[in-house]
C-alpha cells in the first residue's frame, strides 16, 4: 500500500453554491467492499457500484479490502453523482495505481459510467466558480466554462486518462464567452417587423424594455399578445460578462441546457405553463433547486393566461419582484436564489375573452368577469408598472402585410434610453433627494403627478411607479427633463385594460 489513507478534494451543491467537501478514504479489516459515511444521499450511495465497474472496465484493480469513505464535513447532506470520480481517484491513489503528486491542488467532480467514462454533473459552473475561488484545478467532465478569468479546467474523458497522474492532464482550451460575429442577443427568427398593426403595443414594449418595467397585456384571443411577448428579448441588450456568469450558473445548477447562450449572450426567456406548481415557479424540491423565476434571472418571465395560474402561485411573486431574490427556508437551512427578472404577462379580459371587443359581444355574467379578473389579485397588479390594452389589428393591415417598427429600430430606442439613464446615474443627486429632483421633473410634470395622485387616491408605490415610467418615457424620447406629457402617458399605462373605456 502506498498510504494508509488518502484525502481528495471535491464539492457538493447547496442551492446555487458549491461547498468544498473532503473525500477521505481508508482501508480497514472486514469483508471487501465500500462503506460511505457522512450523510450521503441515495445517489451518493449508488457510487459504490459505479466505481467498482468503472475501475474494472479501465483495467484497474480493486484490491479485496474494505474501504471506508468519509465525506467531510459530515453535518452537510450530500446529494448527486459528482462524488464518483473523487472516490475512484482516492481508491487508485490509496492502492498505488496512480501518482499522488498534484492531488492536493485539484478539485474532483464527476459521474462515472460503467465503462469508466466521466460524465458531466448538474452544477458544473458552480464547481468552476469554487475552483476559481480556491485557486485549484477542476478535474472532471468538460462543460459550460466561465470567461477568460475562469478556472483551470482539466477535462477527463475516462478514468484511464489518470494512469499518468493529474499533472499530465491538458488544460481545456476554451475561448472566453463573447459575441459571435453575427450575435447581438437577438432571438433567431423573431422580429417585431413581422407584427402588423400593433404600433401602440410596440411602443409600450420599448418603454418596458428601456426601463425594465413589468408589463401586463390584456386583449381578446388572437390579438397578438403572445407574439409580442416572445419578441421582447430581440430588443433587449446582450448580457454583460457578470450577468452571463450568473445566468450560466442558474442554468447549470438547475440542469438546464445552456445551448448557445454563452456565444450570443441571449437573455433568458422563460414561459412556464399556467399549471406550474409553487415549487416549480419559485424553487424547491429535494435537493432544492431554482425555479422559473431564477431561470429568468436577467431575462424575461412570461406568464401567458395570467388568471389561469393558481392564486397562491401568483401571490408568491410579490416578494421576489420587490427584492429581486427569493429566500426559501427549509428544515436543513436557508436557500437564497437571485431572480432579477422582467415580468411580462398576458390575459384575456374575461373568461370568454371578448369583453370590450367592438366586433364580438361578451357572453360572461358580471359576476364571472369580476371573479376572473380578481384571480390576479390587487397587490400583484399594483406591482406591474404597465397595463396595456391590446386590440386586434385591422384586417387590411394583416392581409396587405403593412409593416411597422422592427426589432432593429426598437432596439436602438431601448439602447439609447438605457445609455441616457446610465449617464444620469453617474451624476445622480443621491437617494436622499426628493423624487421629482432625482428624476429631473419639470414643475408642470410635478404638478400633474400631484393632481393625479390626489384625484385618483393613488398609493405611494403607484406614485413612484408612475414617476419612474414617466422618466423612462422621457429617456426614450431623448428628453433630459420629465415633461407633463410623459406623466400623462405613464399614468395611462397604470389603468387596467378595459377600464379606460368603461367596459368593467
Amino acid at each position: 500500500m502506498a498510504a494508509s489513507n488518502v484525502s481528495v478534494a471535491s464539492a457538493c451543491l447547496w442551492g446555487v453554491e458549491a461547498l468544498p467537501i473532503q473525500v477521505e478514504v481508508a482501508t480497514s479489516a472486514g469483508l471487501p467492499g465500500i462503506s460511505i459515511v457522512g450523510l450521503p444521499g441515495a445517489g451518493v450511495m449508488d457510487a459504490r457500484s459505479r466505481v467498482r465497474c468503472a475501475l474494472k472496465s479501465c483495467g484497474f484493480k480493486m484490491p479485496p479490502l474494505h474501504y471506508t469513505v468519509n465525506l467531510a464535513p459530515a453535518g452537510i447532506r450530500k446529494n448527486g453523482t459528482g462524488f464518483d470520480l473523487p472516490i475512484a481517484v482516492a481508491v487508485l491513489a490509496l492502492s498505488g495505481q496512480m501518482s499522488t503528486e498534484g492531488l492536493d491542488r485539484c478539485l474532483f467532480v464527476g459521474e462515472l459510467g460503467l465503462a469508466g467514462e466521466v460524465c458531466e454533473t448538474r452544477g458544473t459552473v458552480a464547481y468552476q466558480m469554487l475552483a476559481r475561488r480556491l485557486g485549484v484545478r477542476l478535474v472532471g467532465a468538460g462543460g459550460a466554462t466561465l470567461g477568460a478569468d475562469g478556472c483551470d479546467l482539466r477535462p477527463l474523458r475516462s478514468l484511464a486518462d489518470l494512469r499518468r497522474g493529474v499533472k499530465e492532464l491538458p488544460r481545456a482550451s476554451r475561448p472566453a464567452p463573447g459575441l459571435a460575429p453575427s450575435g447581438d442577443g437577438r432571438v433567431k427568427g423573431l422580429d417585431f417587423v413581422d407584427v402588423y398593426g400593433q404600433e401602440e403595443a410596440k411602443r409600450a414594449l420599448v418603454i418596458a424594455a428601456a426601463g425594465k418595467h413589468g408589463l401586463l397585456m390584456v386583449g381578446s384571443p388572437g390579438a397578438g399578445k403572445t407574439m409580442l411577448a416572445r419578441r421582447l428579448p430581440s430588443i433587449l441588450p446582450p448580457l454583460t460578462d457578470a450577468e452571463l456568469e450568473e445566468v450560466l450558473l442558474m442554468s447549470s445548477v438547475s440542469g438546464q441546457p445552456v445551448d448557445d447562450m454563452a456565444v450570443f449572450r441571449r437573455r433568458p426567456f422563460r414561459a412556464p405553463h399556467h399549471s406550474v406548481s409553487l415549487g416549480g415557479l419559485v424553487g424547491g424540491g429535494r435537493p432544492v433547486i431554482p425555479g422559473e423565476i431564477s431561470l429568468a434571472h436577467h431575462g424575461v418571465l412570461f406568464l401567458d393566461e395570467l388568471p389561469e395560474f393558481a392564486t397562491n402561485v401568483l401571490q408568491a411573486l410579490r416578494q421576489p419582484m420587490e427584492d429581486r431574490c427569493v429566500r426559501l427556508v427549509r428544515v436543513d437551512g436557508l436557500y437564497s436564489f437571485p431572480c432579477d427578472f422582467q415580468l411580462v404577462a398576458a390575459a384575456n379580459p374575461c373568461p370568454c375573452g371578448h369583453l370590450g371587443d367592438p366586433a364580438r359581444s361578451c357572453s360572461c355574467a358580471p359576476g364571472r368577469v369580476q371573479a376572473y379578473q380578481g384571480r390576479i389579485g390587487g397587490p400583484l397588479m399594483d406591482r406591474i408598472d404597465l397595463h396595456l390594452d391590446v386590440r386586434r389589428p385591422p384586417s387590411q393591415l394583416v392581409v396587405k402585410g403593412v409593416r411597422g417598427m422592427g426589432s432593429a429600430q426598437m432596439r436602438e430606442l431601448v439602447m439609447g434610453a438605457r445609455e441616457r439613464r446610465a449617464r444620469r446615474a453617474r451624476r445622480s443627486v443621491g437617494a436622499a433627494a426628493p423624487l421629482a429632483e432625482r428624476l429631473l421633473m419639470e414643475g408642470s410634470a410635478q404638478s400633474c403627478l400631484e393632481g393625479l395622485a390626489a384625484r385618483l387616491a393613488l398609493g405611494g408605490r403607484t406614485i413612484v411607479k408612475i414617476a419612474r415610467v414617466a422618466r423612462t418615457i422621457a429617456d426614450v424620447e431623448g428628453s433630459d427633463k420629465v415633461l407633463r406629457d410623459h406623466v400623462l402617458e405613464a399614468s395611462g399605462y397604470r389603468s387596467r385594460a378595459g377600464e379606460r373605456e368603461g367596459h368593467v
